[in-house]
């Protein structure tokens, strides 16, 4: 491998891997040590191990701050939901797995189905900065998106304000669910949150983008996915 590209994505000899913490998918747990655990987690010190350097983690409460950080300098690899808003920042490899985004309607709901949603006089919940939400942002016609700073607030909002729909992802609507009795997860997917590695826009990202295409292929995020036990509930991105 070149040494540019170990200078270029590893200024300082460490690979510094933002972490989005908020992804229960992406990240399971913790290690001894207090490091972040999971998938994501993996895919850093992979990236960090072809290259050749120790990987340090940087967790972010949530992917909109860590985008906010790309041009400063504190981060090489954020491993982050692509979405067109951050790709202002960030350049982004293809993904290397998704997760299905639906809404959860309360008991009672005469919707049936997601085209049923985006009607006017209907209220959506959600969290700000997510993936989903910046999707829904630039997708949702008719509906009123309501948008808060956690998945707290958009719940007890939903629920205190007797909303149309909550938007998530299916994994994390299925305990929303179990909460609500009656309450129903939509069939199908409004987006699939495409999960990749995301480098400030000033690098290539080419070595990243390669590394993704022969993780996927190899089998190496399959494992991964096995390994942290989300079977079911990460599915490894098609090529890019």
């Amino acid at each position: 491998m070149p040494g540019d590209v170990k200078s270029e994505l590893a200024p300082t000899g460490v690979l510094r891997a933002a972490i989005n913490m908020g992804n229960f998918l992406l990240v399971t747990g913790k290690s001894t040590s207090g490091d972040p655990e999971g998938v994501a987690p993996d895919m850093a010190r992979e990236i960090a191990t072809r290259l050749g350097a120790p990987v340090k983690y940087l967790p972010y409460a949530r992917p909109g701050e860590l985008a906010d950080d790309a041009e400063k300098g504190l981060w090489d690899i954020g491993l982050i939901g692509a979405e067109p808003q951050r790709a202002a920042v960030l350049n982004f490899t293809a993904a290397y797995c998704e997760i299905e985004a639906t809404y959860l309607v309360p008991a009672g709901s005469p919707i049936r189905n997601l085209a049923e949603v985006d009607q006017p006089g209907r209220r959506i919940a959600v969290t700000a900065r997510s993936a989903y939400g910046l999707w829904l942002e630039n997708n949702v016609k008719k509906a009123q998106l309501l948008q808060f700073d956690s998945a707290d607030a958009a719940l007890k909002q939903f629920d205190s304000e007797k909303m149309d729909a909550y938007a998530g992802l299916r994994p994390g609507l299925l305990a929303v669910a179990q909460a609500r009795p009656g309450s129903r997860i939509l069939d199908g997917q409004f987006t699939a949150v495409q999960q990749a590695v995301g480098t400030p826009r000033k690098n290539t990202a080419a070595f990243l983008r390669d590394f993704v295409e022969e993780a996927k292929k190899s089998g190496l995020v399959a494992r991964l996915i096995e390994r942290h036990g989300v079977v079911g509930r990460l599915s490894v991105a098609p090529p890019g």
